[in-house]
């Protein structure tokens, strides 16, 4: 089943996770361990996330400077599949721009089709890691760009324009949104017509950026229905884990933190007194969402399954 049919099936508010794929030459074993220690929880699906390939600088024996491309995780279609297939569980791989070819970006698809996933996240993918001095002829810019390849793809037409039989189940997928703005935006008016726009051309459903403060979310929810948005907008949760995530979140991912949070976290001493502070304050979070009726919780559990575990078990 599709995560738009799980999400509207649910007679509660859904739970949903989001997990990193292990590091070249870790097992998936590590994957395992969080989803056998999230499962009780009954999450509707589980979401991969993608990472590119890089290239580094690598000093050689002769004194030269070279670009290595260098890959180190595994794709998320093998990870999706296996996650599919030992837990019956609706995977999410996600499917972004930067460092994929459109060429890569088909091959993907057909792969995961073949296997039987039928559902994805689409998404830009991280700018500062990608090297932009490869072909940008090569590259999708946007997802939006990415969005409609995918489009076409379920139309039944390759990306050389050759019509191929369509799919008895053609995929679905979300996209991203920004309660706060993404940080390329212009202003908000111009991120809530980028969220609109990815509605207007298919997406099933949105899944939010982090964020701490439930105000921003409302208002951003409000705003798009004032819109005419009609789909699932679905809250990203990050628990805070470690003390100096009161700087780094807001400055990589430009989310603000709230004084009361804020002010807790500067009286920690410990990781473990920031980390427990982060878990009540995502719980009083996560339970005013579901008191106002959000379709589903999704967490990034990358360094916080643990953290996760315990909200889990206090609002579910």
């Amino acid at each position: 089943m599709k995560v738009i049919d799980l999400i509207k099936g649910s007679s509660r508010t859904a739970f949903s996770f989001e997990i990193l794929p292990p590091l070249k030459g870790h097992s998936i074993a590590n994957v395992y361990k969080v989803i056998d220690k999230l499962r009780e929880f009954e999450p509707k699906y589980i979401n991969i996330t993608s990472h590119h390939s890089e290239y580094v600088e690598k000093v050689q024996p002769d004194g030269n400077i070279r670009k290595v491309n260098v890959r180190k995780r595994p794709g998320s279609v093998a990870i999706a599949a296996a996650i599919q297939n030992r837990y019956g569980i609706t995977a999410v791989p996600h499917i972004i721009c930067k460092g994929f070819t459109k060429e890569e970006t088909e091959y993907a698809l057909i792969d995961l089709h073949f296997l039987g996933v039928y559902d994805l996240l689409l998404l830009r993918g991280d700018e500062k890691t990608f090297d932009a001095g490869r072909n940008p002829d090569l590259y999708h810019a946007h997802a939006t760009d990415l969005q409609c390849q995918v489009n076409l793809f379920n139309q039944g037409v390759a990306l050389d324009d050759s019509p191929f039989e369509q799919f008895d189940s053609p995929f679905s997928y979300g996209m991203a949104c920004y309660p706060e703005k993404h940080e390329e935006a212009p202003n908000m008016d111009a991120d809530i017509r980028f969220a609109i726009e990815k509605v207007k051309n298919g997406a099933d459903y949105l899944v939010t950026q982090m964020f701490f403060d439930n105000a921003k979310y409302y208002a951003f929810v409000e705003r798009l229905r004032s819109e005419g948005v009609t789909v699932p907008i679905i809250p990203g949760i990050k628990p805070v884990v470690f003390r100096n995530q009161l700087t780094v979140l807001p400055r990589v991912f430009r989310a603000d933190i709230p004084e009361p949070l804020a002010s807790e976290l500067r009286q920690c001493r410990t990781d473990d007194e920031a980390k427990t502070a982060g878990i009540e304050w995502a719980i009083l979070q996560c339970r005013d969402l579901i008191a106002h009726g959000a379709p589903s919780l999704h967490f990034y559990t990358y360094l916080a399954s643990d953290s996760v575990c315990r909200i889990a078990k206090a609002v579910y």
